[in-house]
């Protein structure tokens, strides 16, 4: 829509390597939010927090957009520089199932309403849309599209075998069994593929493990890497199946033949849309292993073909 815009992306700064691999950037800003919460008064944080003022008023902005809808997230904006015709503008509401603190509105120069139920992305689409002055069809139907300062090569239509479980969640009520996973790689095996096992934290090493040990030496337990180097190693898999995580989503974002678990009624909001070899399973309740096989089949398949939407 601009194509010479310039972007700044403020992101919390272990983000920021993965973020720093999308092309077309401008600058990368990080920000240490997370982490200045536990010594917020502290010289070093209060040092940390002025250099990051400075950076981000190096540049007198058109616009600021806060996608978050939280108020440390339109703090940010609201410190932002602002050339004079410039505006900050967020959320004017909350929507279903999206977070959302409604002192917000009130932080920043403009606000957009939402609709009450929107899925995730089109909420991000809608706002920036209605805040540039662009129409926001048929960008709402369009799958994510990311110039990746890396290789992403179509990796299933080239022999490459690897699928990655993203099995990792921080909510135990996204998981699906230990079992369920076994009985899953085991049919990828014996379809002639090999398995991933990216892991972070004791809980998905001890999964990994006992998976790995399971199927042998078609299984490749990864290191604990940041997710800059994740995302390297997933963009040159065969595709991805996994729960509704960030793993999942950064597979999305990558473009990979995908299959996304719901153990609860979320993929109206989360799910992978507007992709033929990206697919939904489950919902309401965690689907069967038989189901996951199937949707991984028809995706596979579909990618394979050079179904592109």
């Amino acid at each position: 829509v601009f194509p010479q815009a310039h972007i700044d992306w403020v992101v919390e700064e272990a983000f920021a390597p993965l973020v720093q691999l999308v092309a077309g950037l401008h600058a990368v800003i990080p920000i240490g939010q997370r982490r200045w919460r536990k010594s917020f008064f502290s010289a070093q944080t209060r040092a940390e927090r002025l250099r990051f003022s400075v950076r981000l008023r190096q540049e007198a902005y058109d616009a600021v957009i806060d996608f978050q809808g939280l108020i440390k997230s339109a703090w940010v904006a609201r410190s932002a520089r602002l050339s004079p015709a410039g505006f900050s503008v967020s959320y004017a509401n909350g929507s279903d199932a999206c977070s959302y603190e409604w002192p917000v509105r009130y932080l920043v120069r403009r606000s957009v309403a939402m609709p009450q139920r929107i899925h995730a992305v089109a909420r991000y689409r809608l706002l920036a849309a209605q805040a540039l002055g662009y129409s926001q069809l048929p960008l709402l139907q369009l799958p994510a599209r990311y110039r990746w300062q890396m290789p992403v090569p179509t990796c299933a239509a080239q022999g490459v075998h690897e699928v990655v479980l993203a099995h990792g969640t921080t909510r135990q009520d996204n998981e699906w069994p230990d079992s369920d996973w076994l009985a899953l790689a085991r049919q990828l095996v014996a379809d002639g593929f090999s398995i991933g096992l990216p892991h972070a934290g004791p809980r998905e090493l001890a999964r990994v493990q006992m998976l790995a040990q399971s199927l042998g030496s078609a299984a490749s337990v990864w290191p604990a890497q940041s997710l800059d180097a994740v995302a390297q190693r997933m963009a040159v898999s065969a595709g991805v199946i996994g729960v509704d995580s960030g793993l999942s989503h950064l597979a999305v974002a990558l473009d990979l033949p995908h299959v996304q678990i719901f153990s609860q009624d979320r993929a109206w909001r989360a799910g992978p849309v507007g992709s033929p070899y990206q697919r939904v399973v489950g919902g309401a309740q965690a689907p069967q292993v038989d189901h996951v096989w199937a949707a991984w089949k028809e995706a596979i398949a579909a990618y394979r073909q050079g179904t592109r939407p």
